[in-house]
């Protein structure tokens, strides 16, 4: 064999190994990126003496979240996804008023959104009783989400006590 078959064998190793680094590269760059804007949406219940008490929606990630889907189900019942309509069928039965805010499929959540879904302004527990059991035993919320990337399947629950 001689001098100029091993160089050229030598060349085309080091071609493969450099593009081989090259792919790995870019797939670790792709996952880093990824990972550095996932959203985390998060779902909390405030019940707070003289102040705004509910249910909250909170981004606590580093990216934004695009609403897939949600559920919301009320006594066991689903009464379909977070919009106006099922805001109205939930706070329907109540002897007080709740303030809604819903949101669509395809709708974006930013980083650092922190928003009640539903809530009361001013939370008494001797007058808001129903509102409490609402809150606490009887209402679950799901929320399917993902980054810009897509096809991730995160998922944010709110279930009852």
């Amino acid at each position: 064999m001689g001098a100029e078959v091993v160089v050229a064998i030598c060349a085309v190793v080091i071609a493969v190994a450099s593009f081989g680094v090259s792919v790995w590269q870019a797939y670790v760059t792709r996952q880093h990126n990824r990972h550095s804007v996932r959203p985390a949406l998060q779902l909390h219940r405030g019940i707070h003496r003289g102040s705004r008490s509910g249910i909250r929606l909170v981004n606590v990630g580093l990216g934004p979240a695009v609403i897939v889907s949600s559920s919301v189900s009320l006594d066991g019942v689903v009464l379909g996804r977070w919009d106006k309509a099922c805001a109205d069928r939930v706070r329907g039965g109540l002897p007080v008023h709740l303030d809604a805010v819903t949101f669509g499929a395809d709708e974006v959540i930013a980083t650092g959104y922190g928003e009640y879904l539903l809530s009361l302004p001013h939370y008494d527990p001797r007058d808001h009783s129903s509102v409490k059991e609402l809150l606490s035993r009887r209402i679950a919320i799901t929320i399917d989400y993902e980054s810009f990337y897509g096809g991730e399947g995160f998922r944010a629950v709110y279930a009852p006590e």
